[in-house]
């Protein structure tokens, strides 16, 4: 099958106006000055595999963009942002902080305190974290970790922690681990109770499964993209629960702000009044960040967002000198880290307020997605660019979060399903080929979007239509060639990909492991096991299941009627059909494959009284996923 192809003219067109757009001064280096400042080394060559060997991150497959001039297939915003996320290894902020940069999708911040080292964010994989920090001991020294701070809850911020430290080092008390109010709870729910579907959304908007190019993945414009290595997590001995928290962590003096809400559910700021220095963690970075990612997960508060950034100006403005973030570089000076922080602050306030001053006015999500955009005072920032989020989808993320999918239109309020709909649209239109016909007139008249919108219902109606497959890929790839976001770019990309080849399985980490299970409230598990509970098929099934923990002296009873499982805590009056006697470490293994039912049956962790078979028939109620259902295709 053809593809990918180059970029047409309309696109090469389209790319080259944003060189010229009016709001853009390329010739600004401030950003290249700042992502090269301090570079003290990096890894030679800066490829990380993990004990068996598999490469788990490789930025020498980027070498292509050492040119500094944008091929007509890339929007030339976002190659300057790819290229920029190309700089890497261990640099020096300000004396006794560092960063380690290019290492993963995030960044990784080293704090030296009086015996020792503070650790910021350590990466989504061990094996990312340690090559970090063995680069940091080159360099600085080898002294020991004494407390590991996770800015907020979302994995590039934790995953990687047993590279750095271990379970042994925090039971010993040699090791803080400071973590926000809600950290475990927001970091383990996100990852479960709809971890398939994200993991397979994640695929597309990282660009996984795209060959790395010119015409393939370029960047994640947070970062380059996501590594593939271990996930581990440990659990927090400090948690932050008001503002402010001071605390002194081996000499280090640091003042906690909460800002829930935000770009994560539980997110902290943190400042170290020694070095005049912040640590915004992900609320303002060098793009404008999602209100709403495309893989999926809760719209995010833009209000709350500019608020505790404006908190965090008047709590430290006046004693910053250098803000740092868990992604890209750092701003330095004290009025430039205030106009930063300001304009960041403004660009989530703008979004917010005159999304809904148009919704006020009646305009629709789409209708306002279309109409909206920053001022030019906050728009000709490199920083709000929207290489990651985009002012269109955070725009639609806003009005969502107020007034949700809806948009009062009743002929939009029971629509028929898309496979049906595209079935009838194939037929009104006046067949395939006709649709097909038109379409490629439209196509060549550079009309992207709308042959993606139209094509897409052939391709619904008919997934064996090779031609239409092959037009919808050939639109959704122009419009990936001139997306100024990332994500958008390798969704697009990624979805023609699979149009002209199907779905292509690969590797991807689990986000759900052993300590991600170990981490989950029992309460938790239950809930899961209730979203893979197969209502329609529970249908007429009744049970109830007990589960009698020896080493927390805590009884669950699970019931099943009605299509729905819930659970309860205590032993109930009426005996379960079947109980089960065993550790939250038994269950955790069964929950991780590690061991099966019957192991532990046979080993004694578990012991069945009542009726087996009812166990048997309530595992046979529940569904497995499979995180690579189709997306571009029914």
């Amino acid at each position: 099958m053809a593809g990918p192809n180059d970029a047409t003219g309309f696109t090469a067109e389209t790319n080259e106006a944003v060189e010229k757009h009016e709001h853009l001064d390329w010739e600004d280096r401030e950003d290249w000055e700042a992502a090269s400042k301090g570079f003290i080394a990096s890894l030679d060559p800066p490829v990380i595999k993990d004990a068996g060997g598999r490469t788990v991150w490789d930025l020498e497959q980027y070498s292509f963009l050492e040119e500094e001039n944008a091929p007509s297939t890339v929007n030339p915003s976002l190659w300057r942002q790819a290229r920029l996320n190309m700089y890497h290894g261990l640099y020096k902020v300000i004396d006794r902080i560092y960063q380690v940069r290019g290492h993963d999708l995030s960044v990784m911040s080293i704090i030296e305190s009086d015996s020792g080292y503070i650790v910021i964010d350590p990466l989504i994989s061990t094996e990312c974290a340690a090559a970090s920090m063995e680069l940091a001991y080159e360099h600085l020294g080898r002294k020991p970790v004494v407390a590991m701070i996770y800015t907020h809850s979302h994995i590039d911020h934790w995953g990687g922690v047993k590279g750095v430290i271990s379970d042994e080092d925090v039971a010993a008390g040699r090791v803080q681990v400071i973590a926000p109010e809600g950290f475990v709870e927001a970091a383990v729910s996100e990852n479960v109770m709809a971890g398939n579907a994200m993991t397979r959304r994640a695929s597309y908007m990282y660009g996984n499964l795209l060959p790395k190019g010119p015409r393939g993945q370029i960047d994640g414009g947070l970062g380059k993209t996501t590594s593939s290595g271990t996930i581990t997590l440990i659990e927090p001995t400090v948690t932050i629960e008001k503002t402010p928290t001071e605390l002194e962590v081996d000499g280090v003096k640091i003042v906690f702000q909460l800002a829930p809400d935000t770009e994560a559910p539980s997110e902290m700021h943190f400042h170290f009044p020694q070095f005049r220095a912040l640590c915004i963690a992900e609320n303002c970075t060098h793009n404008l960040h999602n209100l709403y990612t495309l893989r999926g997960a809760k719209v995010r508060d833009a209000q709350a967002w500019a608020y505790y950034v404006n908190e965090a100006i008047e709590l430290f403005g006046a004693e910053t000198d250098v803000v740092f973030a868990s992604h890209h570089w750092p701003t330095w000076g004290h009025d430039s880290c205030l106009e930063f922080l300001k304009k960041q602050r403004d660009m989530y306030k703008y979004l917010h307020d005159e999304v809904l001053r148009l919704a006020n006015h009646g305009l629709t999500m789409l209708e306002i997605a279309e109409e909206i955009e920053l001022p030019r005072e906050l728009a000709s920032e490199w920083y709000n660019r929207g290489y990651y989020g985009s002012v269109s989808h955070d725009a639609k993320a806003v009005y969502q979060r107020y007034l949700g999918w809806f948009d009062g239109n009743p002929a939009n309020l029971h629509p028929l399903p898309p496979e049906d709909a595209s079935k009838r649209y194939v037929e009104f239109m006046g067949g395939a080929e006709a649709i097909l016909s038109r379409a490629r007139e439209a196509y060549g008249k550079g009309e992207y979007r709308w042959v993606a919108e139209v094509v897409n219902h052939l391709v619904f109606a008919e997934p064996d239509n090779q031609a239409a497959k092959e037009l919808q890929a050939d639109a959704l790839e122009q419009l990936g060639y001139q997306a100024e976001s990332g994500p958008w770019r390798n969704f697009y990309l990624t979805g023609a990909k699979e149009l002209r080849e199907g779905v292509v399985k690969s590797d991807t980490p689990t986000t759900s492991g052993g300590d991600v299970v170990s981490a989950m409230r029992i309460e938790m598990i239950f809930d899961y096991m209730a979203v893979r509970l197969n209502g329609p098929k529970s249908e007429g099934h009744a049970m109830s299941i007990g589960f009698d923990f020896t080493d927390t002296a805590r009884y669950y009873l699970l019931t099943v009627e009605n299509g729905v499982l819930n659970h309860s805590s205590g032993k109930p009056a009426k005996p379960a059909d079947a109980t089960l006697t065993l550790t939250r470490a038994a269950l955790d293994d069964v929950l991780t494959q590690a061991s099966t039912v019957q192991d532990k049956m046979s080993s004694g962790e578990i012991k069945i009284e009542g009726d087996a078979q009812k166990l048997a028939e309530l595992f046979g109620l529940m569904d497995d996923f499979d995180p690579w259902f189709n997306i571009v295709t029914p």
